[in-house]
């Protein structure tokens, strides 16, 4: 599970970085503009995230797999 932060700080950077491909590089980049958006959209209706599984997995950005929480260093002593 992540942080919604993490996941919208992702997404908005997806996104800026795609349009300025695709206005500087090549429009076929607007592609991937389009399909972080209905990701997006999907993922409101569905709760579930790709980019979510995929940074859990790879234990990156606080995320852990599974849905399960980290547990907090503060007071567990």
């Amino acid at each position: 599970m992540c942080d919604d932060k993490i996941i919208r700080r992702f997404a908005g950077v997806f996104i800026v970085v795609s349009v300025a491909l695709g206005y500087w590089v090549h429009p076929a980049w607007f592609i991937f503009t389009a399909f972080v958006g209905v990701n997006l959209l999907q993922s409101s209706y569905t709760g579930f995230c790709p980019l979510e599984r995929m940074l859990g997995w790879a234990a990156l950005a606080g995320c852990t797999p599974g849905g399960q929480r980290r547990e907090s260093s503060v007071g567990s002593r």
